[in-house]
């Protein structure tokens, strides 16, 4: 009796880590935080803030198979944004 409650406590864990794994959310906010941090980063501080937010929850959800490649665009997008407020801050000290 007890080895049958034992494994469906252990299956419904391996259901649920399943579940959590294949859960495509968190590659696609960080998709979504790229495409934003992108179209603001022309805002240097909110070019860089969002693109750092990018790409930690990118790192963070490119462990998951269901939301690795959007996670990785995420990352990437945060970097250019990233890239792109460090161009726009250099411009404005550059003509001040």
């Amino acid at each position: 009796m007890s080895t049958d409650n034992t494994t469906d406590r252990l299956l419904a864990d391996a259901r649920e880590k399943t579940a959590r794994d294949d859960d495509p959310k968190p590659g696609k906010i960080a998709l979504i935080v790229g495409v934003i941090a992108l179209i603001a980063s022309p805002i240097s501080i909110a070019g860089w803030i969002l693109g750092a937010t990018a790409v930690i929850l990118g790192v963070l959800a490119v462990k998951r198979p269901a939301s690795a490649k959007q996670a990785k665009i995420g990352i990437g997008l945060g970097v250019a944004a990233i890239l792109v407020g460090l161009f726009f801050f250099n411009l404005v000290i550059a003509l001040y």
